[in-house]
């Protein structure tokens, strides 16, 4: 088999420390490891920290190179002044050459691979800052079109894709998203009493883990948890940093009956999440939409039951191991909560399958068939 040299912008596992980074950084990593052979060119921009870069030290087919620009100035020159300076004058020759944040760079001659996580933009808008969203309805459509082949997070993000642009199931594959060995249960008493103390954590709680944005519904979240007995046993922690439109957010928590036991903690370290995972009694995740929902599996893995809300990608994830609601119907959400705390029998049964339903995800598979793409695309492209 002819080795192959493989492009991949990897600034957003870099420059973005929840969802797309987290996915891009999974999957790139469990792929250094499974592939020693090929030739592998990670692409950053000079505004990208370099700490994310420890991990292919170890694999000399891994290496990296920095475009002449910070990220804003790249997207400009290739995407709005169509500037045909092709991607290949920063990588050097590449046979392939994959993005995996939704938009392609001008090529030469490598073949393409463009990752979409979801359609958030035009499944969800009033999510969406309308200056971002308008950029994603121009770019992404060119983008796809220009791809020779898509990859998604998800079998629901493959539908979208060919509902909303009409592309070819046969060009779609779903590469999926895994969880590290890390994300099981913590047991040590230190540890767990540490994470406590570092983000003043009350003794018992229901979480929530996201970017602060319209999209993950915590307004719906907290709106339940008032009207929900559970309140008066437990408290509602929400970990995740500012992202977008959030200020709905922070007054509705305000604004709760029970604004003192709702808690808004903000970026949670990716080391902390095991125990945070773990310190909680209940997992809810009540999206109006997804492309993949990595938190709801991590939060299975740790042995905390979860709910979730029934739409998009999150059946398909959750399987049978979730409580799933409709995201908008609040009293069924405060209902599924309170149904966790008082029925043991239905807390045993959510972390059993939930255990099981986890294995089902892992970087090692994921990154296989990753590879298996890269491998079909890149031949068929030294071979033409």
């Amino acid at each position: 088999m002819q080795l192959l040299k493989i492009g991949i912008d990897y600034t957003a596992a870099l420059k973005q420390s929840g969802g797309i980074g987290r996915y891009t950084r999974g999957l790139i990593t469990t792929l250094a490891q499974l592939d020693q052979q090929n030739s592998y060119t990670l692409m950053l921009t000079p505004d990208a920290s370099r700490e994310g870069l420890q991990f292919f030290q170890p694999h000399p087919n891994f290496s990296h190179k920095i475009y002449p620009l910070p990220e804003r100035w790249m997207t400009i020159g290739w995407h709005r002044l169509y500037l045909p300076v092709p991607v290949e004058r920063f990588t050097g020759p590449v046979d392939l050459f994959h993005s995996p944040n939704f938009i392609l760079p001008p090529t030469r001659r490598a073949k393409t691979l463009l990752t979409v996580h979801d359609l958030t933009f035009i499944r969800h808008p009033q999510g969406a800052v309308d200056k971002l969203r308008r950029w994603l309805e121009k770019v992404v459509p060119r983008s796809l079109t220009r791809a020779d082949h898509v990859l998604a997070d998800s079998q629901s993000t493959k539908q979208d894709l060919f509902d909303i642009y009409n592309i070819p199931p046969e060009k779609i594959t779903v590469v999926g998203a895994g969880v590290e060995e890390r994300f099981q249960p913590v047991t040590d008493p230190a540890v767990l009493e540490s994470i406590r103390q570092r983000y003043c954590l009350p003794s018992k709680f229901v979480l929530s883990v996201g970017t602060l944005e319209p999209r993950k519904n915590f307004t719906g979240l907290i709106q339940a948890f008032s009207q929900s007995p559970v309140r008066q046993t437990h408290h509602l922690v929400i970990a995740g940093g500012k992202g977008w439109l959030y200020d709905d957010i922070f007054a509705v928590a305000e604004a709760s009956p029970v604004a003192g036991r709702v808690h808004l903690i903000g970026f949670v370290a990716d080391d902390d999440l095991p125990a945070l995972y773990s310190l909680a009694d209940i997992f809810a995740f009540p999206s109006h939409y997804e492309g993949f929902g990595i938190p709801v599996i991590e939060a299975m893995a740790c042995g905390t039951p979860v709910v979730c809300a029934n739409n998009s990608c999150l059946p398909e994830v959750a399987g049978q191991s979730a409580l799933q609601v409709t995201a908008t119907d609040i009293p069924a959400l405060a209902e599924a909560l309170y149904c966790l705390t008082i029925d043991n029998s239905l807390r045993e049964i959510a972390v059993r399958e939930g255990f099981r339903q986890a294995k089902k995800f892992n970087w090692p598979a994921a990154a296989k068939r990753l590879l298996g793409v890269y491998r079909r695309f890149a031949n068929d492209q030294l071979n033409s």
